[in-house]
């Protein structure tokens, strides 16, 4: 059927909304905790929501369906290790954020390690988020590239201004209600095509589960030893604790929202409710490529697909009716954009509360600190598009994400672990942990031995190992 005006006055209505929500939002801002944190008072559920929401970037709403597609549903298996992390970030690490006044988590570690290890662990978050969310931001152009026939660099600058404008205008108070907003549109938007896929395959949703399972489709549980093996059941349930358990532990994007609740049990209880939406909103994005799978049985593509992150989007382009087309591509847009704007307000409240404030300009006011913070929202959205251009090739979207947050957040996960434990350790025996666990990991990476779901695993054991083989050399050393 093809994109049609109707569709693109959805999608325009949708993003005029955003930014008119980031403006309204924004004239309540005085200082950056506002602009941090929202003043630290916001609401468990809108907290919950906003987590969920900035889990659920492009990458889940179109690699999801084109793993279950391509494949089954044993993906679900990582949700249930997701829900595991979340439960230890919940008993373990939230506990600690409240302990003392911060903005940003790694402040915590200046406290137990020294400023160089704040700065080691923070630089490394900016590292990987901006290159995560290069990702992310490049997989939505992909989308749309197939909706518009835009090119890849109209799209994402379209992306990056309208996220800019409401993130930088609105603040942390804008990224957590937009979030909202933007959850409920895409789960809209994934319901509807559920129902449209039920809908036009012959013989409705009983005829798709019998293909289904005669194909292997719903198969969720697999067992392997095999390390190379992504979604088996230790993979996924151990992999994916470890992995969640950093992203959502020692990952400042998170982070923020438990403190902009205000109160720890209110973070704790938006974490762990957002665990649960996690898993039921993965089963829709799952079943929904299993329809797709079996759609197009029924009704072959002209073309065959060049790759499989295309499939859903083809259908919501060709096979949807108008104004429900658009719908779904707002909600593409939402899922890019509710990750985009919480990286933006991340990076840039670690950029300036880790090396900004206290190395460049410490003993300002809080009316400069509240502009620069502005400042460095704009310059991190810039750097974001740029890193986005160079996105192509990385393999299937969904994995590659996840795979660069694999790659190095063990490493900082490991410094959180050590505080937990009471462990000591030098400065120096920090850093050259840090280091050393980021380099057998690239290593790993590189060599195939093991899939992505158990790098978080590997780096956080990694470079506890070499912190407390550092420390142990260095105490000898003392000694002779």
């Amino acid at each position: 059927m093809g994109f049609t005006l109707l569709d693109y006055l959805v999608l325009l209505l949708y993003l005029a909304a955003t930014v008119w929500l980031g403006v309204h939002l924004g004239r309540r801002q005085r200082d950056t905790k506002d602009y941090f944190l929202g003043g630290g008072n916001m609401r468990w559920w809108a907290i919950a929501g906003s987590i969920v929401a900035t889990e659920t970037s492009t990458l889940t709403f179109i690699g999801a369906p084109a793993i279950a597609y391509q494949g089954d549903m044993t993906f679900l298996t990582l949700t249930f290790g997701y829900l595991l992390g979340k439960l230890l970030v919940a008993g373990l690490l939230i506990p600690l954020y409240f302990a003392g006044s911060i903005q940003s988590v790694y402040e915590i570690l200046q406290t137990r390690f020294g400023r160089s290890v704040q700065r080691a662990a923070a630089g490394l978050f900016l590292l990987t988020r901006t290159l995560a969310d290069g990702v992310r931001l490049f997989a939505t152009a992909l989308v749309l590239g197939v909706v518009t026939g835009l090119s890849d660099s109209w799209t994402i600058f379209l992306i990056g201004l309208v996220t800019l404008l409401y993130t930088s205008l609105g603040g942390m108070r804008a990224v957590v209600w937009n979030d909202v907003l933007q959850l409920i549109i895409y789960l809209i938007g994934a319901g509807l095509a559920w129902w449209t896929l039920v809908d036009r395959i012959p013989g409705g949703w009983e005829a798709a589960s019998t293909m289904a399972e005669a194909a292997g489709k719903f198969n969720v549980l697999y067992w392997s030893l095999d390390p190379r093996a992504e979604y088996a059941l230790l993979a996924g349930l151990v992999g994916g604790a470890f992995l969640t358990f950093a992203t959502h532990g020692a990952d400042q994007m998170m982070v923020q929202r438990y403190l902009a609740s205000g109160d720890k049990k209110r973070s704790q209880l938006a974490l762990i409710v957002s665990g649960v939406v996690v898993i039921l909103q993965f089963l829709v994005f799952l079943i929904i490529g299993v329809l797709l799978y079996c759609f197009y049985r029924y009704f072959p593509p002209a073309e065959p697909f060049t790759q499989v992150d295309q499939v859903f989007p083809a259908f919501i382009v060709h096979e949807l009716p108008p104004g429900l087309s658009g719908l779904i591509i707002a909600a593409i847009f939402a899922a890019a954009m509710s990750t985009l704007s919480s990286s933006l307000n991340s990076l840039a409240s670690s950029s300036l509360n880790d090396f900004y404030r206290p190395w460049f300009r410490p003993g300002k006011d809080e009316t400069f600190y509240f502009k620069m913070s502005r400042y460095l929202t704009v310059f991190w959205a810039l750097l974001l598009v740029t890193v986005s251009f160079w996105a192509r090739g990385w393999g299937e979207l969904l994995e590659a994400g996840l795979t660069i947050s694999g790659l190095t957040m063990g490493s900082i996960l490991a410094l959180f672990i050590l505080g937990i434990l009471r462990v000591s350790a030098t400065s120096r025996s920090v850093i050259i942990g840090m280091v050393g666990g980021v380099a057998v990991m690239i290593a790993l990476h590189w060599s195939g031995i093991f899939a992505w779901t158990w790098y978080v695993l590997l780096g956080t054991s990694t470079t506890l190992l070499l912190i407390l083989a550092a420390e142990a050399l260095n105490r000898r050393l003392q000694i002779r």
